[in-house]
């Protein structure tokens, strides 16, 4: 490889003081008691292992604590974290560190330390700005919790937030929809996620299914929220992401889209990395135990998987595909290890149905080809 696929960090925080009906992650109600230090110690531990494994050498693009919910942790244990991932990895000069925070379980003394601890970027799951869908869905802060985290996260000295908004919602009437998207905008933010709802297998909402909007009610309402998005500054540069400038779009996810490599430590994390097996680059996939207590014990385990040569197009596209503004093509080789002539009589076939565009050196999705990226991505399934 020409370049060093660029490298992140993400890693899993897997409490919450309760698990939302619509939640497929890996997330577990919180005891009266977080083992907070015993947590901390085993994700650099965990680290650690991948480290020497796949012999990380390259610095940090960007860091992800996501969950469940980070913001339950203390600003001194997110310090002592980032502290210790220092010692084992080095970071690049613009690293991005991200901590996903929920309204209400963090107030002015809980920001000021994670901004103390070198967080420079905060997610925070706002989901809706109406009781009555915040009630629904099962979030555990008000409106005004909602509004308030955000004011005193910037208040604190967070200059790059983004807020997580969902769409599609029960009995959500076009009113509520473009309240909440009016309501994300006038926190001046410089990020926002807008989500559609979707019922995930294992869910309280897979069980008992909520009546949702029907798609063309929410292909409406996305294309308002959409052009008010715009209006506002805001530009989509990929399925459900949106920034007011292209040096705010979130460094951590675009490595995701753009076929970059990641570590994945914590309970239930996943990883990807490129490696050298026998003088032959390889894809492997990682897993962490899912049970935050067998991820805490002795028997913590790594499972690899590398990913097959009929996997790599639909793996790389399943994430490229997803930019609006495309992707380089020599990733394609360089980042999903696969020959081009393999793929482009697919890209071909996709670009005469007008769903995508190709040059020399790019490759980018129409319009057309953004409402049908699961089409696109599947057509590549046996390449």
């Amino acid at each position: 490889m020409d370049m060093p696929v660029p490298l992140s960090l993400y890693i899993h925080i897997p409490w919450c003081v309760q698990k939302c009906p619509y939640c497929d992650f890996n997330s577990h109600k919180v005891s009266k008691t977080l083992p907070e230090q015993q947590y901390i110690k085993q994700l650099l531990i965990d680290l650690q292992s991948d480290v020497v494994r796949f012999k990380v050498d390259r610095p940090l693009q960007s860091i992800f604590i996501g969950g469940g919910t980070p913001s339950l942790l203390s600003g001194s244990a997110i310090s002592q974290l980032l502290e210790g991932i220092g010692k084992q990895l080095s970071f690049s000069d613009v690293v991005e560190i991200t901590l996903e925070a929920n309204p209400g379980t963090v107030d002015e003394q809980h920001f000021a330390a994670y901004y103390r601890a070198g967080v420079n970027r905060l997610s925070i799951g706002i989901q809706s700005f109406n009781a009555d869908q915040l009630r629904r869905l099962g979030r555990i802060h008000s409106p005004d919790e909602a509004v308030r985290a955000v004011k005193t996260a910037q208040d604190s000295g967070f200059d790059n937030i983004n807020i997580d908004l969902m769409f599609g919602l029960p009995q959500q009437t076009e009113e509520q929809a473009l309240f909440d998207i009016e309501q994300g905008i006038a926190l001046d933010t410089v990020h926002l996620s807008y989500y559609q709802l979707t019922l995930e297998p294992n869910t309280v909402f897979a069980r008992h299914p909520p009546v949702l909007p029907d798609e063309e009610l929410i292909d409406r309402r996305f294309e308002l929220a959409s052009q008010r998005l715009r209006s506002a500054g805001f530009a989509r540069y990929e399925v459900s992401a949106w920034s007011r400038g292209q040096h705010r779009r979130a460094k951590h996810n675009l490595n995701y889209w753009q076929y970059g490599d990641y570590l994945g430590i914590g309970a239930g994390a996943h990883g990807k990395i490129t490696c050298d097996e026998q003088q032959t680059a390889h894809l492997v996939r990682t897993t962490k135990p899912r049970s935050p207590k067998h991820y805490l014990s002795r028997d913590n385990r790594r499972k690899e998987r590398f990913v097959q040569d009929d996997e790599k197009a639909f793996e790389f596209m399943l994430n490229a595909l997803r930019l609006t503004q495309g992707f380089k093509r020599q990733w394609i080789v360089e980042r999903g290890l696969v020959e081009m002539t393999d793929v482009m009589p697919t890209i071909k076939h996709l670009a005469d149905k007008g769903l995508l565009r190709y040059s020399r050196e790019h490759i980018v999705p129409t319009e057309l080809g953004r409402h049908f990226v699961n089409d696109m991505v599947a057509a590549f399934l046996n390449d």
